[in-house]
Formats: C-alpha cells, sequence, structure tokens
C-alpha cells in the first residue's frame, strides 16, 4: 500500500501529527521503518471487578457517557456476581504480564511490562504514573484487543490521551502502540490448533460422524452496532457495510479452517488431498449484544445461530472464540454458559475451543510485534497469515469513529 501524502511542507513536517507520538511514528507513516529505542511496553487492559462491591462502579465506568439506566447494570452485573462479582480478565492479565517478562529474558530483551487497565485497578494513569516515576519516556503499547473498531482500538487510544492528560505528563511521556494483531501467527496460530483438535476429537469419539454435514464451526465474536462497525477501519479501503471489523473476522476464519483442515488431512484424520478445499461448514456469529432493542447490531446471534443448525443436519458444533485473546467475562458467561446450553437444548453436541490466553506462540507473537517496532522492521518482512495485513502502526485518519461520541483526541493515529 502506498504511503498517504500528506502534503506537508518543511516546517509543517516538523509538527508532530500524531500526539504523543515517538519521532519515528510522529508523520503518521502507515509502517515505521525507523528503529525507536523504547524504555518499557504498556500492556493495556480492559479491566474487570475483583470482588462484589465493584461490580456496579465497574459498569459505570465502562458505559460512562452512553445514559444506560441502572437497572441494565443490574442485568449484567448478574453474569459477575454468578462468579462471585470477580472477572477473570485480571488474573488474566497478570499472567500475560509474567508470560511476557519471561519471553522477554528468554530472550535478552530488557524491556519492562507495566500493566494498565481501562477501567478498573490499576488504571493507565497508574501505569504511566510509575512509567514517570521509573524514568521512562518511550513507551510501546500492547492493547489486549486483536481487531480494528471504536471498542478495540480507538478507545484504547483515547484512554492513553485521557491518562497523559490526568497524570499532567503531556510532553514527558510517548506511547506508540503495536499494530492490530488479528493476522499474526502468534495469534491465529492457538485457534488453528484449537479447531484441528476439537475436530479431530469428535471424528475419534463418533467415527459415523460426518464432518462435512454434521459437524459446524461457529466463530464467535462481540456484536458492535451496524454503525460503529462500518466505521471500522480506514474508510478508504472500501471494506463495505460492515467494516475492517466483520472483514478481518472473517478473513482470520478462513485461515483458521484452511489451516485446520489441512493438517487433519495430513495427519489422516480427514480424507481429500491437502489443499483441496474446506470441508467443513462455518460461519461467523457474534454476541453479547448490549444496545437498546431500536438500534441495529451485528447479527446473527449465536444462539439464534445455534437454532437454527439441526434443520440442516448438523449435530455438533466447535465454538470458537475468535473474537478475544483470552477466557473473559463474555466467553465464560456468554459462550461456556448460554451458548453451550442452547446447544443441548437443540440435542447438538458442543465444544469450545481455547483462546490464546498465554498459549506460548501468542506470548511471542506479542514480543515480536513489540521487536518489529523497535527494529524498524520493513513491511514486507511483517509476518500475516491474510490479505488485509500487516495492519498500520499509525491509524489512519478518522479510523474508527464513534458517530455517537464524536472524535476525541487520542495517541497512535493521525487526527482525528
Amino acid at each position: 500500500m502506498a504511503a498517504m501524502n500528506l502534503g506537508s511542507t518543511g516546517a509543517e513536517a516538523a509538527e508532530r501529527i500524531v500526539r504523543g507520538a515517538t519521532d519515528a511514528a510522529a508523520a503518521g507513516p502507515e509502517h515505521v521503518s525507523e528503529p525507536t529505542d523504547y524504555d518499557a511496553i504498556l500492556l493495556a487492559g480492559f479491566g474487570g471487578p475483583e470482588g462484589q462491591d465493584d461490580v456496579i462502579p465497574f459498569l459505570r465506568n465502562v458505559t460512562r457517557g452512553r445514559g444506560i439506566p441502572e437497572e441494565r447494570l443490574e442485568e449484567v452485573a448478574h453474569h459477575y456476581r454468578h462468579f462471585g462479582g470477580v472477572s477473570p480478565i485480571n488474573d488474566q492479565n497478570r499472567a500475560l504480564k509474567a508470560a511476557l517478562e519471561l519471553e522477554l529474558a528468554s530472550r535478552g530483551i530488557d524491556l519492562p511490562v507495566l500493566w494498565g487497565n481501562r477501567n478498573w485497578d490499576p488504571y493507565l494513569r497508574d501505569a504511566l504514573t510509575e512509567a514517570h516515576e521509573r524514568g521512562f519516556t518511550k513507551l510501546i503499547a500492547i492493547a489486549t484487543s486483536a481487531y480494528s473498531s471504536y471498542s478495540s482500538c480507538r478507545q484504547y487510544r483515547e484512554d492513553f490521551a485521557i491518562a497523559v492528560d490526568e497524570t499532567n505528563l503531556q510532553g514527558e511521556i510517548q506511547i506508540d502502540k503495536v499494530r492490530q494483531f488479528f493476522d499474526h501467527p502468534g495469534f491465529v496460530t492457538p485457534f488453528i490448533d484449537g479447531v484441528r483438535d476439537a475436530i479431530a476429537e469428535y471424528l475419534r469419539e463418533q467415527p459415523e460422524l460426518s464432518a462435512e454435514t454434521e459437524i459446524e464451526v461457529l466463530f464467535a465474536t462481540h456484536s458492535i452496532p451496524t454503525g460503529d462497525a462500518a466505521r471500522s477501519g480506514p474508510d478508504f479501503r472500501g471494506f463495505g457495510d460492515h467494516g475492517a471489523y466483520e472483514a478481518q473476522h472473517l478473513a482470520v476464519a478462513e485461515v483458521v479452517m484452511a489451516n485446520a483442515i489441512d493438517q487433519l488431512r495430513e495427519a489422516g484424520v480427514l480424507g481429500g488431498a491437502v489443499g483441496s478445499g474446506v470441508s467443513v461448514p462455518w460461519q461467523l456469529v457474534y454476541q453479547s449484544r448490549s444496545g437498546p432493542p431500536s438500534m441495529p447490531w451485528l447479527e446473527p446471534d449465536i444462539n439464534d445461530a445455534i437454532a437454527e443448525l439441526p434443520a440442516a443436519g448438523r449435530k455438533a458444533i466447535v465454538i470458537v472464540p475468535l473474537g478475544f485473546v483470552s477466557d473473559h467475562m463474555e466467553v465464560m458467561w456468554d459462550l461456556d454458559n448460554e451458548a453451550i446450553e442452547t446447544a443441548g437444548e437443540h440435542g447438538l453436541a458442543a465444544v469450545r475451543v481455547p483462546t490464546p490466553g498465554t498459549a506460548a506462540a501468542y506470548v511471542k507473537g506479542l514480543v515480536d510485534l513489540v521487536l518489529e517496532r523497535r527494529d524498524g522492521t520493513p513491511v514486507e518482512e511483517r509476518p500475516h497469515m491474510t490479505d488485509l495485513g500487516p495492519w498500520y502502526d499509525v491509524c489512519r485518519p478518522g479510523c474508527c469513529e464513534n458517530a455517537r461520541l464524536g472524535f476525541k483526541p487520542a495517541f497512535s493515529g493521525i487526527a482525528p
């Protein structure tokens, strides 16, 4: 892809057009090819409650400015209260932080890992305060979300800007962000392994089962408003009605299926020649809708999709939490609880494959993404498993707008 022509004069080029960026990213290249000597990694999480008293305050943080009534928050709070008011996400990020530190140490890379959340303690402002106290001025951020949309990318970038303002560290701390990693091998490989193993297990336990007609793979991700989906990714890419968010998920699902099926054929579990085409049905489905009925969201809902499968002759499903990096509450409640229950009600066997979590390939891949930016790796040398990548280092103008809230100042991208 050709770099965007910003039409800058020499004087204008001297001004930073990417707020809070390092020198290498300040002018907004699509892919940064200049090495940058970072001081630390900022692991940016969503955050979650860690006790019953935290649940409603946490949900108020998440929904601030959206006018969500208290009764709706209480409905969602039920999911957390089912697990003692404790979201698994903070412990998962503690485990990921530790795994990153081990991977960095094993490779002789001296980069401390700081952890901060958008919506609960420890907050991003706490991580930035720690960075400042330790003398770190150049941070490379990893957001714990792989795809492009307002909530999975731009909102993190806006919260970086807010945290810098809250800590009065404007001009003292710079934050770059690794590219969206939806098609990086480190993220995709655990899903390939999970789908392959799930289908193989079904066929071992039920050899009479037809993979071609009686098993279906459901790739599940968080639903978002269709308006937000349409604005995900840069508009000049022409992704269609549901934007980069849906296009990225579909592209990754295709790669997962093709690789999993080829590996099953290589192992003799499925017949046919390797590379002869995908022979197990699959579809992209959505979950965790939270908006009012009057607002259109991405569909089909996973439970609606499951209900239709027996009529198509399906007897077993494989649920793939493709939109998630670890076992968030949405995975534990919406998939492990509701979707599995729906499958049982319709006489379907169901298994849910693992999220990347702290899988070795995933942790290694995140470190590799950091090194891309540290070393200024040329774009042609960056691994990606779909034709959509490698994604941008610096988000393009107008990318992932929230139509209801409008543009807010954001780091790691060209304004607005």
